[in-house]
């Protein structure tokens, strides 16, 4: 099979051929329909994240039909669209699984990360983290909607009941989950790159009520304010954004170093919160929650031997959606 490798963080991938895997005990192969291009890739890629597996297949918003079942794996049959999340393995023994929190896991696995993922033909994912995904639609939408909608949906509902919302960095995660928000009736304001008119265009197309640089301050004080562009410099920003009382939510794997802030803009009972990883009950309630179907997914199609031109557009913010690759 075909796969893009990353041999050395901070290195191109390469395009490799490869054994097809096998699926052992308890795993499914996958063959790959389409694998979205996320963030989490990059800082993969760019040697922001620690130790990943070398080599390495990247990606972790995997579209793909069930091709090969291992032995002991039962309730799926072959040919079944189904898609392969961030999160890959837990031990189920540490204190953090038997308290129901498995994306704290003490030692998990992570496709794209420490375990292949999607940018390749085909992929292996053990049976309990496949996610089941409809039939009779494009997998490239689908892709976004297995990380960008995931952690969004996880960071969102941290929130709390949050109506007037905040959205920094308006890529992936932010154009689905303002969408869904929208629709159960909140007032979403887009905070974007400053000087990017075309990501302002495209939130307020999408219906959020306001959209301004990330440098600017909102109308009014915000309930709470995700933020999913991994710059530090904005959570004293959004600090500023949100009321006495107000939360605001991490959602990315990395940021940057977050600078010294006065303790006034924290004061008040104001909350800054990481979201870490995603569990499998996040998946199922978001497919149960939200009308994915409704959703305007917002993708840019590239071909599998591209990946490192879909990762260098995602790095300097030339992508509007996300980037999708098909094998």
């Amino acid at each position: 099979m075909r796969a893009m490798v990353l041999e050395r963080p901070g290195a191109p991938l390469a395009l490799r051929e490869r054994e097809t895997p096998d699926p052992g005990p308890g795993q499914v192969r996958l063959r790959v329909e389409a694998c979205g291009v996320c963030r989490t890739d990059l800082h993969v890629v760019d040697g922001e994240l620690p130790d990943p597996k070398l080599p390495l297949i990247p990606g972790h918003e995997v579209v793909g039909r069930v091709e090969a079942l291992g032995d002991g794996v039962e309730g799926i049959e072959k040919g079944t669209r189904m898609g392969a999340p961030w999160l890959g393995h837990v031990c189920g023994d540490c204190r953090h699984c038997r308290e129901g929190r498995e994306n704290l896991c003490d030692a998990p696995g992570f496709h794209g990360w420490t375990l292949d993922g999607g940018y390749a033909e085909a992929m292996l994912v053990e049976a309990p983290f496949l996610v089941p995904l409809p039939e009779g639609v494009d997998p490239a939408p689908l892709a976004p909607l297995l990380c960008a909608g995931l952690i969004g949906w996880r960071s969102y509902r941290k929130a709390g009941d949050a109506q007037r919302l905040g959205l920094y960095g308006f890529g992936a995660a932010a154009h689905l989950l303002a969408q869904a928000a929208i629709r159960e009736g909140r007032e979403v304001h887009a905070f974007v790159r400053p000087g990017d008119a075309a990501a302002a265009d495209f939130a307020r197309r999408l219906g959020c009520a306001t959209a301004r640089g990330s440098d600017e301050a909102p109308d009014a004080p915000l309930d709470a304010a995700i933020l999913f562009a991994p710059v530090g410099d904005l959570v004293p920003a959004a600090l500023r954004a949100v009321r006495k009382g107000g939360r605001v939510i991490c959602g990315g794997i990395h940021m940057s170093e977050i600078p010294a802030f006065p303790y006034s803009i924290l004061w008040g009972e104001r909350r800054v919160e990481s979201v870490a990883n995603l569990t499998r009950e996040d998946a199922r309630s978001f497919f149960e929650q939200v009308d994915t179907a409704a959703l305007e997914v917002e993708t840019t199609e590239f071909p599998l031997d591209e990946a490192n031109d879909a990762l260098a557009r995602l790095r300097d913010g030339r992508l509007t959606g996300a980037a999708v690759l098909i094998p």
